[in-house]
């Protein structure tokens, strides 16, 4: 019986690490930024890993009247690329941390 009672003390202590950490990575994930192209660079999306979008940058060569569709286009592409990158990012970031903690690297947290 009092096996068990230190086996769920361990598991306690292991959760309650893990929370403190969840909290540092995902503070961690705001200070990391990406950058999503498209156009070849003629537009770019800077995001938080976090997936917030934090600026756009557009060439200015791209301002055609008659081109607004293909400029929508371009950063619509920039900031999908972007979102895609900050997502892999926080993956990569929850996977150290699995890791460190001696959990699966394939596991999905939060739970």
């Amino acid at each position: 019986m009092f096996k068990g009672m230190g086996d769920m003390a361990k598991m306690m202590k292991t959760a309650k690490e893990m929370q403190e950490k969840m909290g540092e990575m995902q503070e961690g994930l705001a200070n990391i930024t990406v950058v999503g192209e498209s156009g070849a660079g003629l537009v770019k999306a800077t995001a938080t890993a976090k997936g917030e979008l934090t600026a756009l940058d557009i060439d200015p060569s791209i301002f055609h009247p008659d081109e607004k569709e293909v400029v929508e286009d371009l950063i619509l592409a920039a900031v999908k690329d972007a979102q895609a990158k900050a997502a892999d990012r926080s993956q990569r970031e929850m996977s150290k941390l699995t890791e460190g903690l001696g959990l699966p690297a394939d596991m999905k947290l939060p739970f």
